[in-house]
């Protein structure tokens, strides 16, 4: 069985990344591996990347090479077009400029968003207009189009180890077009050797990786579809989702209320807000059963319409011993 409404002292902690506090002493003591850069020069080109402090570190130096001004216009279209999109995108682009959310006259820079691990479906089209692009590849370090050209559309790309690999910190910058560039990243010799170390051996791992991921992937698409939700988006060979992002179908009456009794039961989550979505994690860290514990907690609340906190089921100041 699984405990509903535990002490909130002694809920599990599901990230969407695959992180956890056991990794901190694991990748402390990472042997010095070089493996990524040979994996990064081969995939991208040598002295076309740098490492970065996170996503977020390495789109602000795209941004910055374009010598943006205030009254400019980014404009940031995304695989699903709906109006959801990260703060840590906008707030970064808000640090230079204006944004918004379709292609206009006006329109310096275009911003695409390979979304949740599925490319944007139209790069070609853009690429037509001539006008600079940046490729957000945070959630879609390992997918692809079928064309196999994510990522190399654009001036620069971007990517966040965070999101695939269960490390603390870690971007990617790769410029396309300059045949040798330098930015100045915030990050110390010793946190790069870390990222490097760390990812070195995550990567060595690829095929296996992949393999698990889209196994959770499978299994929780299976378990989640006997409640009527199903996948956002359609499953496509060369996509590995970042989330798992299920449609809604009007199954659950208030996704917020969900949202909060999934962090209740230490299920980082959130709703993709603009439709009847949301999502949770699905990395390769994850078991089986922690996929049962998605669901059946899911499974109570869909049932029950709520799930009352701790507080309302013990009194005040009774302890777990």
């Amino acid at each position: 069985m699984f405990i509903f409404n535990p002490d909130q002292h002694l809920t599990p902690s599901y990230r969407i990344g695959p992180f956890t506090t056991a990794d901190v002493g694991r990748n402390s003591k990472m042997l010095a591996d070089d493996f990524a850069v040979q994996y990064f020069n081969s995939r991208f080109g040598q002295n076309k990347w740098q490492y970065t402090f996170n996503g977020r570190e390495a789109i602000r130096l795209a941004l910055k090479k374009y010598e943006l001004q205030a009254t400019d216009l980014v404009t940031i279209l995304t695989t699903s077009q709906n109006f959801y999109i990260s703060s840590c995108v906008t707030n970064t682009i808000e640090s230079f400029c204006q944004w918004n959310r379709e292609l206009t006259p006006e329109t310096k820079l275009i911003f695409v968003n390979h979304e949740f691990g599925y490319p944007y479906p139209n790069m070609q089209e853009l690429v037509a207009t001539g006008l600079p692009i940046i490729e957000d590849c945070c959630t879609t370090f390992f997918s692809q189009d079928e064309a196999g050209a994510v990522g190399s559309y654009g001036d620069f790309s971007v990517y966040s180890f965070p999101k695939f690999f269960p490390i603390q910190i870690g971007g990617l910058l790769v410029s396309n077009r300059s045949k040798d560039f330098q930015v100045n990243s915030r990050l110390l010799n010793v946190e790069k050797q870390h990222i490097e170390n760390v990812v070195s051996f995550y990567l060595r791992q690829e095929k296996s990786l992949l393999v698990t991921r889209k196994d959770n992937y499978d299994y929780a698409v299976r378990l989640f579809s006997k409640l009527g939700l199903i996948p956002r988006f359609s499953e496509h060979i060369k996509s590995i989702p970042s989330v798992l992002i299920l449609s809604n179908n009007g199954v659950i009456h208030d996704l917020n209320q969900l949202k909060l009794s999934l962090y209740d039961h230490g299920i980082q989550n959130s709703i993709f807000y603009g439709e009847d979505a949301f999502f949770i994690p699905i990395h390769q860290n994850l078991r089986t059963s922690d996929l049962d514990y998605f669901y059946e907690v899911i499974s109570f609340f869909v049932e029950n319409g709520t799930i009352s906190n701790y507080q309302s089921r013990f009194s005040e100041g009774n302890t777990n011993n």
